[in-house]
């Protein structure tokens, strides 16, 4: 039988080895992009650091949100790495302490330009591969529990964590790329229907000129009647999941139902709910209750069946209504992927302000991992989640050579994907660069901002 090796010696003087190959692929992707030039260009501040630009700056922490590293302190592998930055274009890598400090010195003074960049990248990339003509907007939210005196969270609706403090992030999402279009960062205490309305704006706002048809999906916590003439303002359709109140509930039992799909029933009224100015669609879908424990069971349950309730005003028919309601799920899975591999969870500093443009740059890296995705990966794997793409692609062990005096990084023989490595770099250079034609100054230095402590909406 073979053996493993009995005088195994070990050494520590391995030169040009890394275990992040994939980062040539990242780092072509934001070259092709212009990535960091633009940033140069858009997000202008004075530093007291000069050893390394913004744009360096930004990309030292998108790296470790892509690479599965999360928090600030667990970075020093990079520091350590002369082959990581060196593909990853940097002259070195910051302490965990300088990156902190930019954080921060970012969140006050260079926010709102990087975001307004983010939105010119966003409205290019919804156009991308090919022109948008309708767009979805699925709307929902979360709860980021906290374990310290983080600035700004508070003690509210927290189910898995009650009476801890924690922040409440509202998030956006286009249905069909999956692109983040809109995110906000709220104290834990906030109800999101008091304070979804500029989020809307916003993602409206970020929708390419050529998108004519808007439909919006949310769930029960949207439920309010602002909100619904918000939507409808702006002419666009909608579906949200309603709470079932007392008169809600008087209704749902002596409805007419009828059978549209093997164990679901459908049944509409028209209703006016108290303090709305007029009655509007409301459809429910009724099933039996499951006799083994399931995720439905937390849908409202009556007389042995569990009910969903939507109010709408598309005209689609109830079992139609229903599927494209429940298709609202990516965007729950999205978010779920942004607290586990992207680490939004993990707080960083205790400073509300450093927080939240913590928060706005994990949707600039997912989304800049989702438009890589889209654009330069294969089709087998567009839907292949950051976990995935890191295991396939990003953490590769490599080795940095240079025959001749050319930089050549090889990979061991032995790695399944290699084909779809070189694949990936020929489609980064023929992509087509971020358009700059209508830069314009970015808005002004605004004053930090402050987390809204108002109480909860009952």
């Amino acid at each position: 039988m073979p053996r493993g090796p009995r005088n195994l010696r070990i050494s520590c003087d391995g030169d040009g080895l890394t275990a992040f190959g994939g980062v040539a692929l990242l780092h072509a992707f934001f070259q092709r992009l212009g990535f960091r030039g633009q940033v140069q260009r858009w997000v202008r501040f004075s530093q007291r650091n000069a050893d390394y630009s913004v744009g360096e700056m930004i990309e030292a922490l998108l790296y470790p949100l892509l690479l599965g590293l999360g928090r600030v302190e667990t970075t020093e592998p990079l520091r350590r790495n002369g082959v990581f930055q060196y593909l990853a274009g940097l002259p070195r890598y910051p302490e965990a302490t300088t990156l902190r400090r930019f954080l921060g010195r970012l969140a006050t003074r260079g926010r709102d330009k990087l975001l307004a960049l983010h939105d010119h990248w966003r409205r290019q990339m919804l156009d991308r591969p090919r022109p948008a003509r309708a767009a979805i907007l699925d709307l929902d939210t979360t709860v980021l529990t906290v374990y310290g005196r983080q600035e700004g969270s508070a003690v509210g609706f927290n189910p898995k964590k009650r009476g801890r403090p924690s922040y409440v992030p509202l998030l956006g999402f286009e249905g069909q790329t999956g692109d983040a279009l809109a995110g906000s960062y709220h104290p834990g205490n906030i109800h999101p229907s008091t304070i979804v309305g500029p989020l809307v704006e916003e993602a409206f706002g970020r929708l390419p000129g050529g998108v004519g048809r808007v439909r919006v999906r949310a769930d029960g916590a949207f439920y309010d009647h602002a909100f619904i003439e918000q939507i409808e303002a702006r002419r666009a359709f909608y579906v949200v999941a309603a709470r079932v109140t007392p008169p809600l509930r008087n209704r749902l039992g002596g409805l007419r139902y009828r059978r549209i799909a093997a164990g679901v029933w459908a049944g509409e009224f028209p209703y006016c709910p108290l303090d709305w100015r007029r009655p509007r669609r409301f459809v429910v879908i009724r099933r039996p209750v499951p006799e083994e424990p399931s995720a439905q069971l937390h849908l409202f349950q009556m007389g042995g069946y569990t009910y969903q309730l939507f109010v709408t005003n598309l005209a689609l028919k109830a079992l139609n209504l229903w599927r494209f309601y429940n298709r609202r799920a990516t965007a729950e899975l999205i978010i779920r992927e942004l607290k586990d591999a992207y680490a939004l969870g993990k707080i960083p500093t205790q400073d509300f302000a450093a927080n939240e443009m913590f928060f706005q740059l994990v949707l600039l890296a997912y989304n800049l991992l989702n438009w890589f995705k889209r654009l330069c990966a294969p089709p087998a794997w567009q839907r292949s989640t950051l976990g995935r793409l890191r295991q396939r692609l990003l953490v590769v062990p490599a080795h940095l050579a240079r025959p001749g005096g050319v930089p050549t990084l090889r990979i061991a023989p032995g790695y399944v994907h290699g084909q779809d490595f070189v694949d990936i770099r020929q489609r980064i250079q023929r992509l087509q660069p971020f358009a700059d034609l209508d830069h314009r100054e970015p808005p002004a230095k605004t004053k930090k901002r402050e987390p809204n402590m108002r109480q909860p909406k009952k």
